[in-house]
């Protein structure tokens, strides 16, 4: 049976007069990895906190091990708490060495074996042999493990981690956060992450919680909210969409480039039609009967993928010009210029009722 380690229940949270946080409830389970994610300012960092100790609950409480550490009239500092924090500027104390900062959250350990474990949590991350030097000396990606390193060495059964790798370049971040994943997956302690990155929540977590202006929006696991979201927020905080109005007509959804199955809802309901880019595939050949033709303005390599820049054929819409983006995997770099056909595949497009 999964056991909750930590749950936060219809928490409110204000500064002054701006609500960080709305009716928030959240639980996480031992061996779990959760990630917060949102844009700047949605109240993630803020649930952090009250997590962890570090802001008081104004309304609300919060459980660890299904035991009340903070409510408006009760509170247990963060210092006291079986709970691992890994700060965004990873928060090392510049005067102390690398090993003796793993120990200073084992302060309180009298029974003199702080050394060996703080040793044990360096190698753990494996720079056991940097434990004289000094933050100054070490890089970012290096800091990152002392920080990551620190929060282990008590054993915490619940690791909270605020934007750990935005400080470190692309390939660092990269093969940092999959280190890390394989730590926390190996100590077993539930994992509540803050990022505004939705590929690295995406890498990270088994559930994925996206918050908008202090609420949680929608609850799920990477491919429920990449495949199935709530609304076009949602769906535009996993990358860029492209946005289509549309009115259901009878059977039929009428946008401005194709037409679409109805999807049942009423005739006259008037919609917005996201569809991701890389739901847009170019080709000469006969394909589905969903599709249109587009010139191409732009088409750039980008690695991995083509980014093409197209504008739909004004020709065929009545004077309609809509400028849509399209990822495609692979070197696919049509001239500018150049007319395509454009097929849409209908799992990354998703219709939403306008209110």
């Amino acid at each position: 049976m999964n056991i909750k380690a930590l749950e936060l229940t219809e928490v409110w949270h204000r500064y002054g007069e701006n609500l960080a946080v709305k009716d928030l409830s959240l639980s996480l389970y031992e061996g779990e990895v959760v990630c917060l994610l949102g844009p700047s300012g949605c109240g993630k960092s803020t649930a952090l906190r009250i997590a962890a100790g570090l802001e008081m609950v104004q309304q609300g409480a919060v459980e660890l091990d299904e035991v009340i550490v903070s409510s408006p009239s009760f509170h247990i500092p963060a210092e006291d708490r079986n709970v691992g924090l890994v700060f965004q500027d990873y928060a090392l104390f510049p005067h102390l060495t690398v090993i003796d900062n793993v120990k200073f959250g084992l302060k309180r350990d009298r029974s003199g074996t702080s050394e060996s474990i703080a040793l044990a949590a360096l190698e753990m991350v494996n720079m056991e042999t940097f434990s004289s030097k000094y933050p100054h000396m070490l890089s970012g990606g290096e800091q990152q493990r002392v920080a990551i390193a620190r929060a282990l060495a008590p054993r915490p059964k619940v690791m909270l981690l605020d934007e750990p790798y935005s400080g470190l370049d692309a390939r660092l971040r990269e093969n940092i956060r999959d280190e890390v994943l394989h730590l926390l997956r190996g100590q077993g302690c539930a994992t509540l992450m803050v990022t505004h990155d939705a590929e690295e929540a995406m890498f990270m977590a088994d559930n994925i919680i996206v918050m908008d202006e202090g609420s949680i929006i929608q609850v799920g696991s990477p491919d429920e909210l990449y495949f199935e979201p709530v609304n076009s927020f949602v769906a535009g905080v996993f990358g860029e969409l492209n946005k289509l109005d549309g009115l259901v007509n009878g059977d039929k959804l009428i946008t401005p480039l194709v037409e679409l199955p109805a999807q049942g809802l009423a005739s006259g309901t008037k919609v917005e039609v996201v569809v991701r880019p890389e739901a847009l595939h170019l080709s000469s050949l006969k394909g589905p009967d969903v599709c249109f033709e587009a010139s191409v303005i732009e088409s750039r390599l980008l690695g991995r993928m083509s980014y093409i820049h197209l504008s739909s054929d004004s020709r065929q819409r009545a004077g309609e010009n809509i400028h849509l983006h399209c990822k495609i995997p692979g070197r696919v770099l049509p001239s500018k210029g150049e007319c395509v056909r454009v097929y849409i595949d209908l799992e990354q497009t998703f219709i939403f009722e306008r209110n």
